[in-house]
């Protein structure tokens, strides 16, 4: 019999999970943090337990539950949902609506967004507005397709790929768009795939600074209400995930309303605090959860303009933030900031490489796992306070952008086209 897994908000019934659960892109907890200590840090092909050729390409994270491997792909012209036993032994494949393929090479595919199980059903959503539910043995549930749900928007009104990823409330899935046209969120009932709610979410962003790509994050405020905070067109905003209402905003991120700030990299929220990359890289904000209205003034703790990401999230451990830089001038850049004052603990530089990060860095036992788009994973000391390399790993050659995952004393790493499993 399966266990039951709560997931009424990432991290809220964490003692149900096991360290062999990573049920959505920033794992159990939301902010990067893997489960268990006992982890490989240095590795050989002799490590590698197995290797999976998916069927089609993607670039979403796989989600881990009971050990089963859920991954997305496209594949002539249809989106695809796979699921593996942790033996890399395919168990089944299911099929959701036609696919549209990716405009940035390699590293935009029609499966970008990571899929979320919630213990007994896995969701998934593709660029194509196919919106779905499976159980766990492979069998649909419900789909739709959004943008035929609401027939105002479409991300070929993106200037580039779809690459949010749903998230769980306590009773329903959430997905965001946002472009230059009307943007929204919406959340759908978990059983029926019912519209539950939908908010329209209005700033003043002009241009392609109003398209963003980031994950909402799905927490409680400090007098215990679940929300759900959204990050884009120049604003960080929370909303009841009762309703949607907006509850409070930050912003603007843009103030010179630059026309091009597009936000990829998500937001992070731990111990009361939301951290925020904007500008391209060039910014990173701490806002201290709570009020109402625009609390720019009141909550945000505070701004480093000396470090941020482009497209990696931060992670948030043990009262640190890590930032892994990416821009052409900081690229392998590695920055700990202390959470409470946003001070730099230390920074220090990844080899030089024409490769640059799309992967989100993961805490796990001690260490960073940072992964470079041609398969090199780096990781990093986290504990200490001065920045030290323990290993480099190539093993993967193959083009990653995906973010690994550590389950179970394992890194399981997706590339473009395939699956591994690394062991001690």
């Amino acid at each position: 019999m399966r266990r039951f897994l709560c997931l009424a908000l990432i991290g809220s019934c964490v003692s149900s999970l096991s360290a062999s659960d990573w049920p959505n892109w920033r794992g159990p907890h939301g902010n990067g943090v893997a489960q268990g200590d006992a982890f490989p840090t240095a590795w050989s092909d002799s490590n590698v337990v197995w290797r999976f050729e998916l069927d089609g390409v993607g670039a979403s994270t796989p989600a881990v539950f009971d050990g089963q491997i859920f991954v997305t792909t496209t594949r002539r012209n249809t989106n695809l949902l796979t699921c593996l036993d942790m033996g890399g032994k395919q168990l089944w494949s299911s099929e959701l609506g036609t696919s549209w393929e990716g405009k940035q090479g390699k590293d935009g595919t029609g499966a970008n967004p990571s899929p979320v199980v919630d213990g007994s059903h896995v969701f998934v959503y593709f660029k194509s507005g196919d919106f779905g539910c499976f159980n766990l043995n492979g069998k649909k549930v419900w789909s739709l397709n959004v943008f035929k749900e609401f027939a105002e928007v479409t991300t070929e009104s993106l200037w580039w790929d779809l690459g949010t990823s749903p998230v769980l409330t306590s009773d329903a899935v959430v997905v965001t768009m946002m472009h230059s046209g009307p943007s929204y969120l919406a959340a759908f009932d978990r059983k029926t795939g019912k519209l539950k709610w939908k908010h329209d979410r209005q700033t003043d962003a002009p241009r392609e600074a109003a398209q963003s790509y980031t994950t909402p994050v799905v927490t409680r405020n400090p007098s215990g209400k679940e929300v759900i905070v959204v990050t884009g067109a120049d604003y960080v905003t929370a909303h009841d995930a009762a309703d949607g209402t907006e509850l409070w905003r930050v912003g603007s991120l843009n103030p010179d309303h630059n026309e091009y700030f597009r936000s990829i990299s998500s937001s992070v929220a731990s111990d009361g605090i939301v951290v925020a990359p904007y500008a391209r890289g060039g910014t990173l904000t701490a806002i201290r959860m709570g009020g109402a209205g625009n609390v720019t003034d009141s909550h945000v703790a505070w701004t480093n303009q000396d470090t941020s990401a482009d497209v990696p999230t931060p992670t948030i451990a043990n009262g640190r933030v890590f930032v892994l830089r990416d821009t052409k001038r900081t690229r392998g850049t590695v920055d700990c900031l202390d959470l409470a004052t946003g001070k730099t603990i230390w920074s220090g530089q990844l080899p030089q490489h024409r490769s640059t990060y799309r992967a989100s860095p993961v805490y796990a036992g001690g260490n960073l796992y940072l992964a470079r788009q041609d398969g090199t994973i780096f990781v990093v000391d986290a504990t200490g306070d001065e920045f030290k390399v323990v290993a480099e790993n190539r093993v993967v050659a193959e083009h990653t952008i995906a973010t690994p995952v550590l389950i179970d004393g394992h890194v399981l790493v997706r590339t473009q086209d395939s699956l591994y499993l690394i062991g001690s």
